[in-house]
């Protein structure tokens, strides 16, 4: 009983109208409404505080002949400064940005000054009111009588304090007028009793119904700032609480942190296991993150696979890399969806405020570059943000503003390495490889300009100009030579990709059998869900598809047996080594006689040597690619080669 009576009473004196038989509500929520409650309460308090101050100097003077003249001074002035106090306080409150959550504590000083304040002028009635003449006691009703409505007025959304003020001046004033026995008096008290229960009538509902539209409010905020899948804040709230701190940086100094957090391999869930698994995963994952973060912030989901954190209140850029590193390992163990096992991996950027900006704009362009080294760096790195990565940005911008325009420049050309067939000694088709003559910088690899060309989408773009490139050359060579152009895993998912190598195709009149398209492993990884249907088609169409740099990705005989492959290339890194290391030479071997069984073409890369060509030779293999049998080189030159005799290719 006695833990009830407290808990009952702690909710009281909060303000909360639970106590009063409202639906009760988490105290989250009910820190929210009392700065709700609190914020009117302060836009009224510098009237209400001047009105008392004026009320008071009105008493003094009205009781100035009065037998009590001095108390009544003595109280003017206490209640004058009290007003002052209060009023000063409450205009200096309502230049601080308006809080999101008030404790209780807050609560309890507010309806204790109401109380002191009621208190104060629940006393007028009593000490004053006999000693006055008949115009003293007039001015001394009027003024209890505003006191109780203003009170009731600035305490509208809260009973409890509009109870603790007018309390006191309505007791007082009853007592007062009853105590003196005249029947007009004691009119006056039950009018004043009457009075008083019309004004706390009014307050509770006043307050119930302000309470059930901030409640409404705040649920409609919180949608609008809550990610409906991980219930974790969306970027609307994430942006906010960026611009607070920053705010609280400007007039304090308080520094803080931003993390950027990207999910590794989220497209392969969602392509593998299905969309819905694809949620359930990031669920978990937000679940993991929470936990991880102090109590008073809160990770938010800003994109599809990406999450960010404000780190507030930042004492070194220790306690930021911490919380990183929490979250790495947050992902060491397994996710289990649908009873299957999903390992998952996360990179993650950080800023500090102010050392890498002080501006919204600012820190989220850093941290994005600071998220961007650590995913090139491999899964599991974090990265703060450098000096040297924004010129890093900057180049990479430039550079891309350089590739759009380099198709209209003509600055890209393509050259071809030839395929040798090792058993009848002729050169059987050529590789395309996109080259960019810079301007300025000079020959740049596809290394550098591939990847900004997929970031950028302008990878669709390029990828056309190969194929009709391609195409337009093929045309001019003898029917028996194929050519093979490299994709990207981007490429697939532009839903014209057949059309444009249909009608590259009939552009240049060349059979589709002789156009042949390289994937890799990578990206079957990432997108293995859309490739089938795709490959499946360019087979209909009668192009060739070509599995490149196989063995060093994962899952390889899976996709030999559910994928429509015509040939598969040997990454060059076996191939270097087959003739020192016996692991390598078993696999070489191996991945012969596996598409021998398959009845699937082999291409050796990267044959360098006479004796590695041998011993191509008498491992079966189909074709061989490299230095040896020759570079990268112009359409020009082909044809020199291809008139060749196979001793001077051999040579080459």
């Amino acid at each position: 009983m006695r833990n009830y009576l407290r808990s009952y009473f702690a909710t009281l004196f909060a303000g909360d109208l639970a106590a009063f038989g409202a639906p009760p509500t988490d105290e989250l929520l009910a820190g929210h409404i009392r700065a709700e409650q609190v914020s009117l309460v302060l836009g009224y308090s510098v009237g209400i505080m001047l009105a008392n101050a004026c009320n008071a100097m009105v008493l003094a003077v009205a009781l100035w002949q009065s037998p009590d003249w001095v108390f009544a001074l003595i109280w003017a002035a206490a209640v004058i400064s009290a007003a002052t106090f209060f009023g000063l306080q409450a205009r200096a409150a309502r230049r601080i940005a308006k809080p999101q959550f008030v404790s209780r504590q807050t609560m309890y000083r507010l309806v204790r000054n109401a109380l002191a304040l009621g208190a104060a002028w629940g006393i007028v009635p009593v000490a004053f009111f006999a000693n006055a003449s008949s115009g003293g006691q007039l001015v001394i009703t009027c003024l209890c009588a505003g006191m109780l409505a203003g009170g009731a007025f600035a305490f509208a959304t809260i009973p409890i304090a509009a109870i603790a003020f007018t309390a006191p001046i309505f007791i007082g004033t009853a007592i007062c007028l009853g105590r003196d026995g005249d029947f007009v008096y004691l009119l006056m008290a039950v009018l004043v009793v009457v009075y008083g229960a019309v004004l706390l009538r009014g307050v509770f509902v006043n307050s119930l119904e302000f309470r059930r539209r901030v409640i409404a409010q705040h649920e409609a905020e919180r949608t609008v700032r809550r990610d409906p899948l991980t219930h974790l804040p969306n970027r609307v709230a994430f942006n906010e609480t960026l611009e607070a701190a920053l705010t609280r940086l400007a007039r304090s100094g308080e520094e803080f942190a931003v993390l950027l957090l990207d999910l590794d391999r989220f497209k392969e869930v969602n392509d593998r296991f299905g969309h819905p698994s694809g949620d359930e995963f990031l669920v978990q994952v937000a679940a993991r993150l929470q936990r991880c973060t102090r109590a008073a912030e809160h990770v938010a989901r800003i994109g599809g696979d990406e999450f960010a954190l404000v780190m507030s209140n930042l004492a070194r850029p220790g306690d930021a890399l911490a919380t990183a590193e929490k979250f790495v390992a947050a992902f060491a163990d397994p996710f289990v969806i649908d009873g299957c096992e999903i390992a998952g991996t996360t990179c993650i950027g950080i800023v500090l405020a102010p050392r890498d900006g002080t501006t919204s704009h600012d820190l989220l362009k850093h941290v994005d570059i600071a998220l961007y080294r650590a995913k090139k760096s491999g899964p599991g790195t974090i990265c703060f943000f450098e000096a040297d990565d924004d010129k890093s940005a900057r180049d990479r911008r430039a550079l891309q503003q350089d590739l759009e325009r380099a198709i209209e420049a003509d600055e890209l050309f393509l050259v071809y390495q030839p395929f040798l067939d090792i058993r009848k000694g002729r050169i059987t088709g050529f590789e395309a490889l996109l080259r960019w003559q810079h301007p300025i910088r000079g020959l740049i690899p596809p290394s550098v300009f591939i990847p900004i060309a997929e970031e950028t989408g302008l990878i669709h773009q390029l990828g056309e100009w190969v194929i009709r490139r391609a195409c337009a050359t093929l045309s001019r060579w003898p029917d028996q030579i194929r050519i093979a152009v490299n994709f990207s895993a981007v490429q697939f998912h532009n839903v014209s990709i057949l059309q444009t190598i249909v009608q590259a195709l009939a552009d240049a009149n060349v059979s589709p059998h002789r156009l042949e398209i390289e994937i890799t492993e990578s990206m079957l990884i990432s997108k293995y869900g859309s490739a089938p249907s795709i490959l499946n088609a360019l087979l209909d169409l009668g192009v060739t598809v070509a599995l490149d740099d196989f063995g060093t990705g994962f899952s390889s005989l899976t996709y030999l047996r559910k994928l429509p492959f015509s040939r598969i290339k040997i990454d060059q890194s076996f191939i270097r080594d087959m003739l020192t290391q016996p692991d390598c030479a078993a696999i070489v071997k191996s991945v012969i006689a596996l598409a021998q069984d398959l009845q699937i073409g082999v291409v050796a890369e990267g044959v360098e040597t006479a004796d590695q060509l041998d011993y191509l030779r008498q491992t079966s293999c189909d074709e061989v690619q490299g230095y040896l049998i020759g570079r990268p080189m112009s359409a020009r030159e082909i044809s020199g080669l291809l008139d060749a005799r196979p001793q001077s290719v051999h040579a080459a």
